[in-house]
């Protein structure tokens, strides 16, 4: 199938060797598009096969009709005595009468588009990749499980000395537990026990200088006290 404009040239090519012109020059030696669409329109010639976006689509049997008109005006013939000789006539009668060259009837197939891209449905599937492991370093990991020399590009820090102070994590001493003294001021003390009013009141008493030490330089709530 041709968009208009290659129907044209393929008239024009087909008239080139045996045409001598329309003997009437109120007539077109050769037709354009505005021509083409009002023989469509009054029936001289087939309607377009179809459309490709905006542009109508048209075949050999059009080509056939063009060229044959053409050539009844060169005779002598007024349109509408065209009209009615070509009214409803076959291809084969067209065909004789209009005498294109074969190869410009060779109506060019529309490309495939499923050919270019071949049978998708028929090509098995690339088995997924699996998945890279890389180290997420915007979450905490078990030690464990992180690889060693910290997050890609950091320089490698030995480990802090460890405190002879400091709480034990990752063992029994883990578990603390909260024991309030007032004033806002919480004792942490290792392991699970409970204690009793007793034991918190001692506490509290001998804690009371700590309290006064924090509460001279503003880190307890007195609003507890």
């Amino acid at each position: 199938m041709w968009t208009m404009e290659e129907l044209v040239d393929r008239v024009h090519t087909a008239l080139a060797a045996e045409y001598s012109g329309a003997p009437n020059g109120r007539v077109r030696d050769l037709p354009d598009p505005r021509s083409i669409r009002w023989y469509s329109t009054i029936g001289l010639v087939d309607r377009p096969l179809g459309t490709r976006g905006r542009n109508a689509l048209y075949g050999p049997r059009h080509l056939l009709q063009l060229v044959a008109i053409k050539r009844l005006q060169a005779a002598g013939r007024t349109l509408a005595e065209i009209q009615a000789e070509l009214g409803g006539v076959s291809t084969e009668a067209l065909t004789s009468l209009a005498r294109v060259p074969a190869e410009l009837l060779a109506a060019e197939p529309p490309p495939d588009p499923g050919a270019a891209r071949g049978a998708f449905w028929k090509t098995p599937a690339a088995p997924p990749s699996p998945p890279r492991s890389t180290a997420d370093w915007s979450f905490p990991a078990p030690a464990h499980d992180l690889p060693s020399g910290g997050p890609p590009g950091s320089a490698e820090v030995p480990p802090p000395a460890r405190d002879p102070g400091g709480l034990a994590f990752g063992g029994a001493d883990s578990l603390l537990t909260g024991v309030p003294l007032g004033a806002g001021v919480i004792l942490l003390v290792p392991g699970a026990f409970r204690l009793d009013a007793t034991d918190r009141a001692e506490l509290a008493t001998a804690a009371r200088p700590l309290l006064d030490l924090l509460a001279s330089r503003g880190r307890t709530d007195r609003r507890d006290s």
